[in-house]
């Protein structure tokens, strides 16, 4: 193997190119964009560094944790000691998720007990349901047919549950609602997140905008491994062929002995070559979850915390980026996973709704200017894991020796999440180094 083409230059991308020049193939990546780093991005925006989501990762997610080390990012990312996750609500209400030095799943009885969002006389169901998911199987077929929801209710779960711990967690991870998701990327979750062992939960997250760890950090890793970088190239087609395969792009064309198409789903189907005999027009059939992230920048300090949960809120989720973006006073970033609810609402509607309602769970907000106000959407941000989609996630071969697939909506057994990602980029590399041709 002389040569190989990664397409995309995503987490995904980056992670395979890393491990194919580790191993020494020469390695060229071209990205359609300006910077590396895909959907876990930044950009400038005025005097703001804006990340393209909030993005959070758990102790657990080892693939994703193996590639802050490769890049030399690990210093760039803060890792709680022990969980600890405020949750908000109106009228002043705050609880807590944490976990305390009891061992897995005793972690968290404490917080649950006194858990103020899920009323007393269902916390009790609700500590049985958290227990029942250890026995679920991620991996059966007829578990992920089945609704996430549907599993929920059959086990007594009410709605204030449903909102104040279920989908808290499983909105944020699944980026579907618990009617939309399948048990099996539930149970993946819960199971491996919340309840194999005592620390896997720790929350972690970027200190610095993303774009310092995936673009920036990555890119010298990249270029000090010998992989050539071309970003702006946009491949419109790939052509395979009896000596290898050739992409081509506005302008010019590129060779190489195997490829990696490391793109979204969408972008999967249209690009993989007939003659790879893979079944590429079921990638489609994944459909697309967005989020939206409402940005909110004060004059003044508004709340001393990093981050916080909401619940009886519109605000789901928010995050203090003050230092990351690089601004004075305080820059929260409101995000709305499994947003279809809300993607289309002008954005004189969230001007309407979200100024007040981060007031109400920070009343210093109503004391300050809003000095900027502004709303970014991404309607395609991740496949949605709908049941029944374990079916149509592939792996990372196809029917030829020279094309792989990589991508968190890749059969890596995780939801869309930075984890499934860098999971997927491994693996492709994987299979392209045990396969035929090397």
């Amino acid at each position: 193997m002389r040569r190989v083409l990664v397409v995309g230059g995503g987490l995904a991308g980056t992670a395979a190119a890393l491990d194919l020049a580790d191993a020494g193939v020469s390695v060229e990546l071209v990205e359609a964009r300006p910077r590396l780093g895909g959907a876990a991005c930044s950009y400038r925006r005025g005097e703001l560094t804006v990340d393209n989501g909030q993005h959070v990762f758990l102790r657990c997610c080892e693939a994703y944790r193996w590639f802050l080390e490769r890049v030399r990012a690990a210093d760039l990312v803060e890792i709680q000691p022990r969980l600890s996750i405020p949750v908000l609500g109106p009228r002043g209400m705050r609880g807590r998720l944490y976990r305390d030095r009891l061992p897995a799943p005793l972690h968290l009885a404490r917080a649950l007990s006194v858990y103020p969002h899920v009323p007393a006389g269902q916390r009790l169901a609700a500590a049985r349901a958290m227990l029942a998911m250890r026995r679920l199987d991620p991996s059966d077929p007829e578990v992920d047919r089945r609704s996430f929801g549907e599993w929920l209710e059959a086990r007594g779960q009410s709605a204030a549950a449903l909102e104040g711990l279920w989908e808290l967690i499983g909105k944020a991870t699944l980026n579907a609602s618990a009617a939309q998701a399948s048990l099996a990327l539930a149970a993946k979750v819960f199971r491996t997140g919340l309840l194999s062992a005592a620390g896997a939960s720790d929350l972690g997250y970027a200190r610095v905008p993303l774009g310092d760890i995936h673009d920036r950090a990555a890119g010298e890793a990249l270029r000090d491994a010998g992989v050539r970088v071309l970003p702006r190239t946009r491949v419109r087609a790939v052509a395979l062929g009896g000596e290898g395969i050739e992409a081509f792009y506005a302008g010019g064309s590129r060779r190489a002995d195997a490829v990696v198409l490391a793109v979204p789903h969408d972008v999967a189907a249209r690009l993989v070559p007939a003659a790879a005999g893979a079944d590429a027009s079921r990638f489609v059939r994944l459909g697309a979850s967005p989020i939206v992230n409402v940005h909110l920048r004060y004059d003044r300090r508004v709340t001393d915390l990093p981050f916080a949960a909401g619940v009886g809120t519109p605000v789901e989720w928010v995050f203090d980026r003050t230092a990351a973006a690089g601004c004075g006073g305080q820059y929260l970033a409101v995000s709305l996973p499994a947003a279809t609810r809300v993607v289309d609402w002008p954005v004189e509607e969230f001007r309407r709704v979200f100024p007040g309602a981060v007031a109400e769970l920070f009343p210093a907000a109503r004391r300050a200017w809003l000095v900027e106000f502004f709303v970014t959407r991404e309607r395609s941000a991740t496949f949605l894991g709908a049941p029944g989609t374990a079916a149509l996630r592939p792996g990372p071969r196809t029917g030829s020796p020279r094309v792989f697939l990589a991508g968190a909506w890749t059969a890596t057994g995780w939801p869309a999440t930075m984890e499934g990602a860098v999971r997927s980029g491994r693996a492709a590399a994987e299979a392209l180094l045990n396969g035929p041709l090397v």
